[in-house]
C-alpha cells in the first residue's frame, strides 16, 4: 500500500521548512513565530521511483490551552496513521520536557520513527544529542532544513526506511472511486458487481474505509476501490474522517486510474477542484464522472455545461462522462472509457516514433530564440508511465518559455492521442560535440586567408 510519513515535534523546530524542502513546494508557511502551523499540510515526497504522502503537523505543546490541545491532537492523529514518523528536534536548544514527552509517546505507538536534529547551522553548545543517546536513541540524523544541509542523506534514509507493503493478492485493473460524500460511489459499484456489496444510504459518510471489490466484465478482471467521501473540512473533523481521507489518497496511489464522481445536481464546487488538484499529483489519469443525471432535465444539463467552472481550462483537459448510477445509465460507456484511459496511460513509445512526431511538431512551429539563439531540439525518448514522461534533449533546459512548453505538450497529446492522460516533459541540455574545438586550417587555407586580409586592407585604403 502507498505509505505516509508524518513530521512531528514541538513548535518552531523547523517542521514546515523541512516539509517544503522534501516536497519541493512552498505549501507550508514558514516563520520564526511559534505555532504558526495549526492544521495538517499534505504533499508528496518523491525519491526515484518511490512516492509517499508526507504530512506536516502543528507543533505539539503541553501547555494547558484548548487551542494547543486541538493542534496536538491533530498531530497525533497523523502519527497514528503514518507508516513512518520524523521526530524533529532543535539542535541549538537543550532537550525540553515537551521533547521528552513526545519521545515517550512515540515509543508507546510502537511505530518506526527517525529522530532528526535540525538547525545544525546555528552555533550552540547544546548537549541535546548526548541527552538523546542517553535515552537510548542511537541513529540520530543531523540536518539544516533551511540550508539543505545533509538533506540528501536524510532522503536516502527515508527511501530505505519506507516499508514495502504492496498488496499483490488481487489481480485486475484497479479503479479508485473518489468524490465528496453522497456522490453515489457505493451505488455505482453495486450496479457493476450486481449485488448489494456496499452499504448505500442517503446519509453522507456511510463509507468510512477503503474497500477493494473485485469483479469481472467481458472476460476482464477489475478491482474497484471504494473510498470514503472527502468532506470540505476533513482536517478539523473527527479522527475517523481523517483516517478515511488518508486511506482515500492511498487508494488513488494504488490504482491504475482514478474515477472521480461528482454530483451533477450540486455542480462543480471548490472542494471538487481542490481534490482534482491533489489527485493530479499522483500522475494517474482521472476520469471525471457526473452522476445523478436522471435528476436533471436536458436544459439543466446544458446550463451546467455552460458554467464557468465546467468551461475552465483545467476541467476541459480532463476526460468527462455523464452517468446515472442509480438508473444504470451510461455504465457501459463508463467502463469502455476507463479501459481506454488505462491503456493509453500505460502505453510505451519507441524513440523513432517519438522523433518523427517531434519533427512534424517543429516543422509546424519553429522553436523560439533565447538570448538571441534559436533553441535547438535534437531528439527525445520515452522515460516512463503514470505520468507518461518524455525526456527532450535540447540546447537549453531552463530558459525554455512556458508557452512553447505548453505548445509541445498539447501537440504531443494531439498527435499521440493522449487526451485525458497526464504528460510530463523533461528538458535536458545536450552537449555540443564541437563546443571548444577549432578546426585546424591547412597551409593552403592559411595562405588564402592572408591574401584575403591584404585584399580587404587595399580595398579600404
Amino acid at each position: 500500500m502507498f505509505t505516509s510519513i508524518a513530521i512531528l515535534g514541538r513548535p518552531n523546530v523547523g517542521k514546515s521548512t523541512l516539509f517544503n524542502k522534501l516536497t519541493n513546494t512552498r505549501d507550508a508557511i514558514v516563520s520564526d513565530f511559534s505555532g504558526l502551523t495549526k492544521d495538517r499540510n499534505y504533499g508528496y515526497l518523491k525519491i526515484g521511483n518511490i512516492s509517499s504522502l508526507i504530512v506536516d503537523t502543528g507543533g505539539i505543546d503541553t501547555s494547558e490551552s484548548i487551542f494547543t490541545d486541538k493542534i496536538s491532537e491533530q498531530a497525533w492523529f497523523a502519527a497514528e496513521e503514518a507508516n513512518l514518523i520524523l521526530f524533529i528536534l532543535d539542535s541549538s536548544d537543550e532537550l525540553t520536557n515537551e521533547d521528552i514527552n513526545i519521545l515517550q509517546k512515540l515509543r508507546k505507538l510502537d511505530k518506526l520513527f527517525i529522530p532528526v536534529l535540525n538547525k545544525i547551522d546555528r552555533k550552540s553548545d547544546s548537549s541535546i544529542k548526548s541527552d538523546l543517546q542517553k535515552r537510548g536513541l542511537q541513529n540520530i540524523y543531523e540536518i539544516s532544513a533551511e540550508h539543505s544541509t545533509n538533506l540528501n542523506d536524510l532522503k536516502k534514509i527515508l527511501k530505505d526506511s519506507i516499508p514495502d507493503s504492496t498488496n499483490k493478492e488481487l489481480e485486475g485493473s484497479k479503479i479508485a472511486v473518489l468524490g465528496r460524500p453522497n456522490a453515489g460511489k457505493s451505488t455505482l459499484i453495486n450496479k457493476f458487481v450486481k449485488e448489494e456489496r456496499m452499504i448505500v444510504s442517503e446519509v453522507a459518510g456511510t463509507t468510512i474505509d477503503s474497500v477493494q471489490i473485485p469483479f469481472k466484465k467481458n472476460e476482464k478482471d477489475y478491482i474497484f476501490i471504494d473510498t470514503a467521501g472527502i468532506r470540505k473540512k476533513y482536517k478539523q473533523s473527527t479522527k475517523v474522517e481523517y483516517f478515511s481521507y488518508i486511506r482515500a489518497i492511498h487508494a488513488a496511489n494504488e490504482a491504475d486510474i482514478i474515477l472521480l464522481l461528482c454530483d451533477i445536481t450540486e455542480g462543480l464546487v471548490d472542494q471538487d477542484l481542490k481534490l482534482i488538484n491533489l489527485l493530479s499529483e499522483t500522475g494517474k489519469p482521472i476520469l471525471l464522472a457526473f452522476n445523478k443525471t436522471d435528476l436533471l432535465s436536458k436544459s439543466q444539463i446544458i446550463e451546467f455545461k455552460d458554467s464557468k467552472k465546467y468551461q475552465s481550462k483545467y476541467i476541459s483537459e480532463l476526460t468527462k462522462i455523464e452517468i446515472s448510477a442509480d438508473k444504470g445509465r451510461g455504465l457501459n460507456k463508463l467502463l469502455k472509457t476507463l479501459d481506454d484511459l488505462i491503456a493509453r496511460s500505460q502505453k510505451k513509445y519507441t524513440t523513432s516514433r517519438l522523433n518523427k512526431v517531434l519533427k512534424n511538431i517543429i516543422n509546424d512551429k519553429a522553436p523560439p530564440s533565447v538570448n538571441g539563439k534559436v533553441i535547438k531540439i535534437r531528439y527525445l525518448h520515452f522515460a516512463g508511465t503514470l505520468p507518461t514522461t518524455f525526456i527532450i534533449h535540447a540546447s537549453q533546459d531552463k530558459k525554455i518559455p512556458q508557452n512553447f512548453k505548453r505548445y509541445l505538450e498539447n501537440s504531443f497529446k494531439k498527435s499521440l492521442n493522449l487526451s485525458g492522460v497526464q504528460l510530463r516533459l523533461i528538458f535536458r541540455k545536450s552537449e555540443n560535440p564541437y563546443e571548444g574545438k577549432k578546426n585546424k586550417l591547412t597551409g593552403r587555407q592559411v595562405k588564402k586567408r592572408q591574401r584575403l586580409k591584404k585584399f580587404i586592407k587595399k580595398s579600404k585604403s
